[in-house]
C-alpha cells in the first residue's frame, strides 16, 4: 500500500511538472488577449489580432489535461502509457471531467500498461508489445472506461448540481453564496464547477445579475490565492512552482482559475479545501454588497461591467486573503524529493 501511494504521489509530481508550462503560456496569452481587445470582444470572434492571441491561449489551455493525463500515465507505466493517458485526458475534456477526471484515468491508463506488460506473450510477438499490442489494448479499455463508465456519471453529476443550484436561487444569499463559491471553487473547470457557472449563465440570461458577479469572484480567487502565497512565503514552494508567481496573479486577474489546477492536482487534500474557503466567502460578501455583473467572464478586464466594482473588489480581496491564510499556514516547505522534479 505504502509503495501504490507513494507511486501516485510520483506520478503527480511528474504530471504537474509537465502540465505547468502550458497552464502559464495559456494563460498569459489569454490575459493578453482580454488587455487588448476587450474580454467581451475577443470571445465573439477568432479574426482579429487580439482575438487570435487569445484563441492561442485557449487552445494551449486545451493540452492542459491531456498532457497531465498522459504524464501521469507515463511516471506508472512508462512510454508505452503516454497514448492511453493522453486520450484519457481529452475524453475527460470532452465529458466535461475536468481536471479530476483526467488525473483518475492518467492514473487508470498507467496501470493498465503495467499490466499489460506483465503478460506471458510468446516470444515471436515481443517485438509488437510496446508498438501495437499495449498501445491497441490500452486505448481501447481507457476509451471504455473514461467514455462509458465516467461519462454517464459525470454528466449526471453537472445536471443534479445544476438543478439544486437553480432550486435555490431565491433561497438566503449567504446560503447560495457558500454552496455556490465552494463548487466554483472546488474541481476548477470540472462538472461541479462547470454546473455552477451554467446557473449564474442562465440567471444572467434571465437578467438576474448577482450570480455571475459571484461567479467572479469565486473563480478568481484560486489562482490569486496561490499567487499571493508564494509572494508572502517563498520557502514553502518549490523552484518550479514559483516560477508560475506571475502567472498565477495575472491569471487571477484575467478570471483564469486553470493556473491553479497544477497545484490542486498535485496536492489537492491541501489546496482544494483553502480554495474552498475563499470562494465561499468571496460569493458571499459579494452577495451581501449587492453586486452584479453583466459579463460572462472577463475578469478584471470587464469590472466597469460591474455595479459596485470596488465593493467586488473587496469580496475578491477578502476571499483570497482567506485562501491565501489557510494556504500558508498548512502548508509545509517542500521535500527534497519535491525540489527535484524540474519544469
Amino acid at each position: 500500500m505504502k509503495e501504490f501511494l507513494n507511486d501516485i504521489k510520483q506520478a503527480l509530481l511528474t504530471g504537474v511538472s509537465y502540465m505547468l508550462p502550458f497552464v502559464v503560456a495559456g494563460g498569459i496569452l489569454v490575459a493578453i488577449g482580454f488587455a487588448g481587445g476587450g474580454a467581451v470582444a475577443v470571445t465573439e470572434s477568432k479574426t482579429g489580432f487580439w482575438s487570435r492571441i487569445f484563441w492561442w491561449g485557449k487552445d494551449t489551455f486545451g493540452l492542459m489535461v491531456p498532457v497531465m493525463a498522459a504524464y501521469v500515465a507515463f511516471s506508472i507505466g512508462d512510454k508505452p502509457a503516454l497514448l492511453p493517458g493522453m486520450v484519457a485526458g481529452v475524453i475527460s475534456d470532452a465529458i466535461g471531467g475536468g481536471f479530476l477526471a483526467g488525473l483518475i484515468g492518467g492514473i487508470i491508463a498507467g496501470d493498465i500498461v503495467r499490466a499489460l506488460k506483465k503478460l506471458p506473450i510468446p516470444v515471436m510477438l515481443r517485438s509488437l508489445l510496446s508498438t501495437l499490442i499495449i498501445p491497441v489494448i490500452s486505448t481501447l479499455a481507457i476509451g471504455f472506461i473514461m467514455g462509458i463508465v465516467l461519462g454517464g456519471p459525470v454528466a449526471a453529476l453537472n445536471n443534479t448540481m445544476l438543478d439544486f443550484l437553480s432550486s435555490m436561487d431565491g433561497s438566503s444569499l449567504i446560503i447560495l453564496g457558500l454552496i455556490q463559491g465552494m463548487m466554483l471553487a472546488f474541481d476548477l473547470g470540472g462538472p461541479v464547477n462547470k454546473a455552477a457557472y451554467a446557473f449564474a449563465l442562465a440567471a444572467l440570461e434571465a437578467g438576474n445579475y448577482a450570480p455571475m458577479a459571484a461567479n467572479f469572484v469565486a473563480s478568481m480567487v484560486p489562482p490569486l490565492a496561490i499567487g499571493i502565497s508564494m509572494l508572502i512565503v517563498k520557502k514553502k514552494f518549490t523552484e518550479s512552482e514559483r516560477s508560475a508567481t506571475a502567472g498565477c496573479l495575472v491569471g487571477g486577474m484575467a478570471m483564469i482559475s486553470e493556473f491553479a489546477i497544477p497545484f490542486a492536482v498535485g496536492k489537492p487534500w491541501l489546496y482544494v479545501p483553502c480554495f474552498m474557503a475563499g470562494g465561499a466567502v468571496s460569493a458571499i460578501l459579494s452577495y451581501l454588497f449587492g453586486c452584479t455583473m453583466q459579463a460572462p467572464h472577463g475578469g478584471i478586464f470587464v469590472i466597469g461591467l460591474c455595479n459596485r466594482p470596488l465593493m467586488l473588489f473587496l469580496a475578491l480581496l477578502i476571499g483570497s486573503a482567506v485562501s491565501a491564510a489557510l494556504i500558508i499556514t498548512l502548508k509545509k516547505a517542500p521535500t527534497s524529493e519535491e525540489e527535484a522534479v524540474v519544469v
